[in-house]
């Protein structure tokens, strides 16, 4: 089953501020790195729920993109009925847990 994949606007600020932080326009490592994590976003389409729950949420996963130091959590919720991904937020592994409010 094909799911479809939805960022929120959080999700696309997510973006937005990674694609500036790593520099993609000047560097071909980087755009190369920030093709990889669009493609493992979309990878969600297919068994969204091959990934764990998340520790501040059980009702949503998260997929690890990355190697360390730079780890990147794509934290999003499965809608079964609907087939659809949330993509609800990317950061940064080493930011640790996120604030309850910020999940829901």
């Amino acid at each position: 089953m094909v799911y479809q994949v939805r960022l929120t606007r959080r999700a696309l600020r997510d973006l937005a501020h990674i694609y500036q932080h790593i520099q993609v326009e000047v560097s071909l490592q980087a755009s190369e790195w920030f093709a990889g994590l669009e493609e493992a976003i979309y990878s969600l389409e297919q068994h969204p729920k091959r990934t764990p729950t998340i520790p501040e949420d059980s009702k949503l996963r998260h997929l690890l993109y990355g190697k360390k130091p730079r780890v990147y959590r794509i934290i999003y919720a499965v809608v079964e009925r609907a087939h659809i991904v949330d993509v609800l937020h990317i950061r940064h592994s080493a930011r640790g847990r996120m604030p309850r409010r910020t999940v829901s």
